[in-house]
Protein backbone atom coordinates (compact mmCIF):
# COMPACT_ATOMS: atom_id res chain seq x y z
CA UNK A 1 0.00 0.00 0.00
CA UNK A 2 1.27 3.45 -0.87
CA UNK A 3 2.18 5.67 2.07
CA UNK A 4 0.65 8.55 0.09
CA UNK A 5 -2.89 7.08 0.26
CA UNK A 6 -5.10 8.46 3.00
CA UNK A 7 -6.39 5.98 5.60
CA UNK A 8 -9.64 8.00 5.71
CA UNK A 9 -12.66 8.09 3.42
CA UNK A 10 -15.25 10.88 3.37
CA UNK A 11 -18.86 9.79 2.88
CA UNK A 12 -21.10 12.62 1.73
CA UNK A 13 -24.91 13.04 1.63
CA UNK A 14 -25.42 10.71 4.61
CA UNK A 15 -28.70 12.31 5.77
CA UNK A 16 -30.72 9.26 4.61
CA UNK A 17 -28.73 6.88 6.81
CA UNK A 18 -28.67 6.72 10.61
CA UNK A 19 -25.25 6.33 12.29
CA UNK A 20 -26.06 2.68 13.17
CA UNK A 21 -27.16 1.97 9.59
CA UNK A 22 -24.01 3.68 8.29
CA UNK A 23 -21.81 1.50 10.54
CA UNK A 24 -23.50 -1.68 9.26
CA UNK A 25 -23.30 -0.51 5.63
CA UNK A 26 -19.57 0.22 5.93
CA UNK A 27 -18.97 -3.12 7.65
CA UNK A 28 -20.80 -4.88 4.80
CA UNK A 29 -18.77 -3.08 2.12
CA UNK A 30 -15.37 -3.37 3.83
CA UNK A 31 -15.73 -6.76 5.54
CA UNK A 32 -14.25 -5.10 8.63
CA UNK A 33 -15.59 -4.38 12.13
CA UNK A 34 -16.38 -0.83 13.26
CA UNK A 35 -14.39 0.41 16.28
CA UNK A 36 -11.76 -2.36 16.17
CA UNK A 37 -10.73 -2.14 12.49
CA UNK A 38 -12.09 1.27 11.50
CA UNK A 39 -13.75 4.26 13.13
CA UNK A 40 -16.57 6.47 11.90
CA UNK A 41 -16.97 10.13 12.82
CA UNK A 42 -20.34 11.58 11.81
CA UNK A 43 -20.48 15.34 11.20
CA UNK A 44 -24.24 15.96 10.91
CA UNK A 45 -23.90 19.72 10.39
CA UNK A 46 -22.51 19.09 6.91
CA UNK A 47 -24.09 15.66 6.16
CA UNK A 48 -20.72 13.91 6.15
CA UNK A 49 -19.04 10.98 7.88
CA UNK A 50 -15.34 10.12 7.91
CA UNK A 51 -14.32 6.46 8.07
CA UNK A 52 -10.72 6.00 9.20
CA UNK A 53 -9.20 2.56 8.78
CA UNK A 54 -7.06 1.29 11.65
CA UNK A 55 -6.33 -1.91 9.76
CA UNK A 56 -4.27 -1.38 6.61
CA UNK A 57 -6.68 -1.47 3.66
CA UNK A 58 -6.68 -0.19 0.08
CA UNK A 59 -8.88 2.86 0.61
CA UNK A 60 -8.96 3.60 -3.12
CA UNK A 61 -10.49 0.14 -3.66
CA UNK A 62 -12.93 0.78 -0.79
CA UNK A 63 -14.06 4.06 -2.44
CA UNK A 64 -14.60 2.13 -5.69
CA UNK A 65 -16.67 -0.53 -3.87
CA UNK A 66 -18.78 2.21 -2.26
CA UNK A 67 -19.51 3.85 -5.60
CA UNK A 68 -20.72 0.47 -6.96
CA UNK A 69 -22.75 -0.52 -3.88
CA UNK A 70 -26.51 -0.72 -4.54
CA UNK A 71 -27.49 0.73 -1.16
CA UNK A 72 -24.98 3.61 -1.41
CA UNK A 73 -26.35 4.44 -4.87
CA UNK A 74 -29.98 4.27 -3.62
CA UNK A 75 -29.15 6.62 -0.73
CA UNK A 76 -27.38 8.98 -3.17
CA UNK A 77 -24.26 8.90 -0.97
CA UNK A 78 -20.78 9.48 -2.38
CA UNK A 79 -17.36 8.41 -1.14
CA UNK A 80 -13.93 9.94 -1.73
CA UNK A 81 -10.50 9.79 -0.15
CA UNK A 82 -9.91 12.38 2.56
CA UNK A 83 -7.09 14.58 1.35
CA UNK A 84 -4.06 15.07 3.54
CA UNK A 85 -3.75 18.41 5.28
CA UNK A 86 -1.11 20.19 7.28
CA UNK A 87 -3.64 22.23 9.28
CA UNK A 88 -6.32 21.17 11.74
CA UNK A 89 -8.94 23.12 13.66
CA UNK A 90 -8.93 22.48 17.39
CA UNK A 91 -12.17 23.27 19.23
CA UNK A 92 -13.10 23.77 22.89
CA UNK A 93 -9.72 25.31 23.71
CA UNK A 94 -9.95 26.96 27.14
CA UNK A 95 -9.18 30.70 27.09
CA UNK A 96 -6.34 30.30 29.61
CA UNK A 97 -4.36 27.81 27.46
CA UNK A 98 -1.28 29.43 25.91
CA UNK A 99 -0.14 29.12 22.29
CA UNK A 100 3.06 27.52 23.62
CA UNK A 101 1.06 24.85 25.44
CA UNK A 102 -0.96 24.07 22.29
CA UNK A 103 2.28 23.86 20.27
CA UNK A 104 3.98 21.51 22.73
CA UNK A 105 0.83 19.35 23.04
CA UNK A 106 0.56 18.85 19.27
CA UNK A 107 4.30 18.24 18.91
CA UNK A 108 4.09 15.38 21.40
CA UNK A 109 4.70 11.98 19.78
CA UNK A 110 2.59 10.46 22.57
CA UNK A 111 -0.39 12.46 21.27
CA UNK A 112 0.34 11.42 17.67
CA UNK A 113 1.74 14.85 16.84
CA UNK A 114 4.69 16.21 14.94
CA UNK A 115 6.62 19.43 14.42
CA UNK A 116 4.27 22.46 14.48
CA UNK A 117 5.03 25.47 12.28
CA UNK A 118 2.19 27.77 13.44
CA UNK A 119 -0.71 28.13 15.88
CA UNK A 120 -3.45 30.72 15.34
CA UNK A 121 -5.75 31.32 18.30
CA UNK A 122 -9.41 32.34 17.96
CA UNK A 123 -10.34 33.08 21.62
CA UNK A 124 -13.86 34.29 20.72
CA UNK A 125 -14.57 30.79 19.28
CA UNK A 126 -12.47 28.87 21.86
CA UNK A 127 -10.59 27.38 18.92
CA UNK A 128 -7.22 27.35 17.20
CA UNK A 129 -5.74 26.38 13.84
CA UNK A 130 -2.62 24.24 14.25
CA UNK A 131 -0.37 23.98 11.20
CA UNK A 132 2.21 21.21 11.10
CA UNK A 133 5.50 21.33 9.22
CA UNK A 134 4.54 18.19 7.26
CA UNK A 135 1.44 16.07 6.85
CA UNK A 136 1.80 12.56 8.12
CA UNK A 137 1.29 9.69 5.71
CA UNK A 138 -0.15 6.38 6.88
CA UNK A 139 2.80 4.01 7.05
Amino acid sequence: KSTKTSPSVVLENIQGCSPKCLHMLLENISGLVVDSEFTVEVIPEINVAVATFIKSVDTEEFVKKCSQNKRVIELKMTARLLEFTRSIKVENVPADISTDYITVYFESARNGGGPVSDVQRFPEENSAIVTFCHYKGNA
